[in-house]
């Protein structure tokens, strides 16, 4: 008997220590670290973010890792990542994986507003583009379209937009944004595709470096033209407009869902506003004095 009182008080000990340990393992929203995927096309915005959380939360840590939006994705569904920042629609099949994989159900977490930009040297004549030009331009062999690599947001938010596979397209590829800006003006006959937060930064000054090389083409639509303005994109009317959201695999309010309540309430959308980008869920406000 005494042998079984003295095993049976070995287990709980050790389950004890198991639970205390499990304990350790699981952050809160103000302590923890955790891994936090985007796409290049966001780093400014998404780093942005994750400073200022993190000065806020001093015993938190938030890793960006900068990764194509697809393979982002992958990492979120392996775990390998808490958090993802995507800017196009899931396929069917991707929210099905995610629904099996994660085993939560697949919410957007929407927090600003970017877009994706037809770009040329500042002093090309072009001014505007069609969207039936830019649809030949991903058909031609003259591949005219620079974008920022294969599994980019932007390539793949263009794809969709036209509705094709990215494979089936032809395009150039100068990887990276910035990369794409600072040597187009090495291909003169060429038109760089990148994305709005990698110039929008107002008072940055690699945003401001960057502006300066390059003239944003207009999008021409249905007879009518659109510029890649907040209010544009605010009410959606430029074409290629999209919505950056975050995807977590965290089942419980941890540092994941803490992050991701923060971005996306009024302290981390003034953060976005600071970037540039429009704000999802904050819209400014006019008050009359009298």
């Amino acid at each position: 008997m005494k042998k079984i009182f003295f095993l049976l008080i070995a287990i709980s000990a050790i389950a004890l220590s198991c639970s205390k340990e499990k304990a350790k393992e699981i952050d809160t929203p103000n302590k923890g670290e955790i891994i936090l995927e985007a796409d290049e096309s966001f780093k400014s915005v998404t780093e942005a973010l994750a400073e200022r959380y993190t000065a806020l939360n001093p015993e938190t840590r938030i890793k960006v890792v900068i990764k194509k939006e697809d393979l982002g994705l992958l990492d979120l569904l392996d775990k390998k990542a808490r958090v993802v920042v995507m800017s196009r629609e899931l396929s069917d099949e991707e929210k099905k994986a995610f629904d099996t994989k994660i085993d939560l159900p697949w919410q957007p977490a929407k927090f600003a507003a970017d877009a994706v930009l037809f770009v040329v040297p500042k002093d090309s004549p072009l001014e505007s583009i069609s969207m039936d030009e830019i649809n030949n331009e991903l058909m031609s062999d003259k591949k005219r379209l620079i974008f920022d690599g294969t599994n980019s947001s932007n390539l793949n938010f263009i794809a969709q937009k036209f509705n094709k596979k990215p494979s089936d397209l032809q395009f150039s590829i100068i990887n990276g944004n910035e990369n794409v800006v600072e040597q187009l003006k090495n291909y003169p006959d060429k038109i760089g595709v990148i994305s709005f937060n990698t110039i929008s930064r107002p008072f940055g000054d690699e945003a401001q470096k960057l502006r300066a090389q390059l003239k944003v083409l207009k999008i021409t639509k249905a007879g009518k033209s659109y510029d890649a303005s907040l209010d544009n994109l605010r009410n959606m009317s430029y074409p290629f407009t999209r919505v950056l959201y975050f995807l977590t695999n965290e089942s419980y309010y941890g540092l994941g869902n803490g992050f991701i309540r923060f971005s996306c309430q009024q302290l981390g959308q003034i953060i976005v506003e600071k970037e540039g980008l429009q704000p999802y869920n904050i819209f400014k406000r006019e008050v009359q004095m009298r």
